[in-house]
């Protein structure tokens, strides 16, 4: 059984890759800028153009993939409009349409917490998959109508789409979307300075393996219990997280303008990840051993000291 990872060369792809390729699984990877692999790694590469059905079309006929990951989307709202509706609108639906006319058996998407809007429509309690989904900018309303998509496609055609909503995804090698709780760890371990608005800015980080392990057990998931998946993570804020950096790299300098302000601007932070936890047994490791992952894997690729914990 095979798996077509849409977008498989991204940031949260080509590590879904590696992991399904450490299963025995074997792995196509399309991707508007395929990767050069050798014949012996378990992985096709492929290049297709999500925006363009009938690259899906000619691949899934081809391949014939008994599941479909798709992992390509544009992370923020800050694209043209027509853009950003061909990759994250149409795209979406070219996958779900190619799918349903290639016979694949499952298919499973990124969607994200940007869907839940503010934390303020929910108060002091964690956000589930059944709640209002209040989001309101470019990219989540984008979300929204893929899952909306997903569910039309499920009652029609009785397809098997799941989406699984990332938190704020972390890693050192991050540059889109949401950044500043990525470059409150990974500026200060190059010996940069960095600044931020408010020091009560509330994320909920999730390292990108974890994230990666998510994805590779859904998708490999014969039929999961549920349409919609939260990934969860910490709550925390980006002074919490910047005593955090510190205690590893003690002269980092990390500066705040405002000690408050930025926790009702600060979206959805608390989630509940219950289900997922449940159905497929995700341990994430504690976010502290992250940081120090991050910070040390970044001093590495700079060429300088590690750092203990």
């Amino acid at each position: 059984m095979s798996t077509l990872i849409i977008g498989g060369t991204g940031f949260i792809g080509s590590r879904v890759m590696r992991l399904l390729q450490a299963r025995g699984e074997p792995v196509i990877c399309m991707d508007i800028n395929p990767p050069r692999v050798d014949g012996e790694t378990g992985m096709k590469a492929v290049r297709g153009d999500v925006t363009q059905f009938d690259d899906l079309v000619d691949i899934m006929f081809r391949e014939k993939p008994d599941r479909v990951l798709n992992l390509s989307y544009f992370l923020g709202s800050e694209h043209a409009p027509r853009t950003a509706f061909k990759l994250n609108i149409l795209g979406m639906d070219n996958c779900f349409e190619a799918a349903r006319l290639a016979g694949a058996k499952r298919v499973v998407f990124a969607s994200s917490l940007a869907v839940n809007g503010q934390q303020k429509f929910f108060g002091d309690r964690a956000v589930t998959e059944d709640d209002f989904r209040h989001g309101d900018n470019q990219y989540a309303v984008h979300k929204i109508f893929n899952e909306e998509q997903a569910k039309d496609y499920r009652a029609k055609f009785g397809m098997s789409i799941t989406a699984v909503r990332p938190a704020n995804v972390t890693g050192p090698d991050k540059v889109r979307g949401s950044v500043d709780h990525v470059n409150c760890i990974t500026q200060p371990a190059r010996g940069n300075a960095i600044s931020f608005p408010y020091q009560d800015a509330m994320r909920c980080p999730v390292h990108v393996d974890d994230v990666a392990e998510v994805f590779a057990r859904v998708v490999l998931a014969d039929a999961p219990k549920h349409d919609v998946y939260n990934t969860g993570g910490t709550a925390i804020s980006l002074g919490s997280l910047a005593e955090m950096v510190k205690e590893f790299l003690p002269d980092a300098r990390i500066t705040f303008k405002n000690e408050t302000g930025g926790r009702d601007i600060s979206g959805n932070y608390l989630i509940d990840n219950t289900r997922l936890v449940q159905e497929f047994g995700v341990q994430y490791r504690p976010f502290r051993q992250r940081v120090l992952q991050i910070i040390n894997e970044v001093r590495a690729a700079e060429g300088l000291p590690l750092v203990s914990g």
